[in-house]
């Protein structure tokens, strides 16, 4: 048998060696999308990381009892359920407190809905039989995962704006490119933990 990792071990994994948005691919649209500016890009980390420590409580939760009922085949769909009622509670919290992040957000804040890097959290704990304290450390290190990589992005993308690209490499191109290289930096956290 195995030796349980660690909580700090589970929380690196996810938050650097296995980033969700830089080495699964797994979020991309709000990474490209909210990511031209560090403050809307963190804010929008928050929110994301809020929904996913919910989503992940939620799915320990029902995870057990559906295998208590014998049903783990309801998973997916429960899952999607709770990450979809989880966002629009984050929806109208944000449009109640803060009316200019919701602006700023735009469809991306609904869009949370559909992020797979929620969902991928909340089927990865599952299938590795992480307890409820693991579930909630892995969701807390893959949501500084996610927002450090939003926030280093926006950075890179606001100091791009002030420097001069050749015409042929403008806008969506060079955005990807530096999501590329931000990728390849983040594989250097691979010889962590093993």
């Amino acid at each position: 048998m195995m030796d349980e990792p660690s909580l700090w071990a589970i929380f690196i994994n996810a938050s650097l060696v296995n980033n969700f948005v830089l080495a699964y691919f797994l979020g991309i649209c709000p990474f490209l999308g909210v990511s031209s500016k560090r403050e809307t890009a963190f804010r929008m980390g928050i929110a994301v990381t809020f929904v996913m420590l919910i989503s992940s409580m939620a799915a320990y939760g029902i995870r057990a009892l559906l295998m208590a009922a014998g049903a783990p085949y309801l998973q997916l769909i429960s899952f999607i359920a709770v990450i979809a009622s989880t966002v629009q509670l984050v929806e109208m919290f944000v449009k109640k407190f803060s009316p200019t992040l919701f602006r700023a957000l735009g469809i991306f804040l609904p869009l949370i809905t559909t992020n797979c890097a929620i969902l991928g959290v909340a089927l990865f704990q599952s299938n590795r039989q992480y307890s409820f304290i693991q579930s909630f450390v892995f969701a807390l290190g893959a949501g500084v995962g996610f927002t450090l990589a939003l926030v280093l992005m926006a950075g890179l993308r606001e100091k791009l704006e002030l420097s001069e690209t050749p015409d042929l490499v403008k806008g969506a191109t060079i955005t990807l490119v530096l999501a590329g290289l931000l990728s390849v930096c983040f594989m250097g956290f691979a010889g962590l933990f093993g």
